[in-house]
């Protein structure tokens, strides 16, 4: 009975050992995940500073006045070439 009374006691310290190691742990890993949540919603946040900026300097009135300072001039309809004509930069085979 003093044999099976010692294990039981045994076995209790080392469970509540083992659980206070895990909790320990748990409390670590929970902390790294909210350290990692927090830096993707900062990364989230700058990708729609980054966005916004992007389209303030992409609006077409800001990019025709740099245009027009470099003598660029809207394309005319002739200047496309169509699906079904050759591409003029690309060399073409000699038959």
């Amino acid at each position: 009975m003093r044999i099976l009374l010692t294990l039981a006691v045994i076995a209790t310290l080392g469970s509540a050992f083992t659980l206070y190691a895990v909790n320990y742990e748990t409390r670590a890993i929970a902390e790294d995940v909210k350290r990692k949540v927090r830096a993707i919603e900062k990364a989230q946040h700058d990708i729609s500073i980054l966005k916004a900026e992007r389209a303030h300097l992409a609006r077409p009135e800001r990019i025709a006045k740099y245009a027009r300072e470099l003598g660029l001039v809207p394309a005319k309809r002739g200047q496309f070439a169509g699906y079904s004509e050759p591409d003029p930069l690309k060399p073409q085979s000699m038959k």
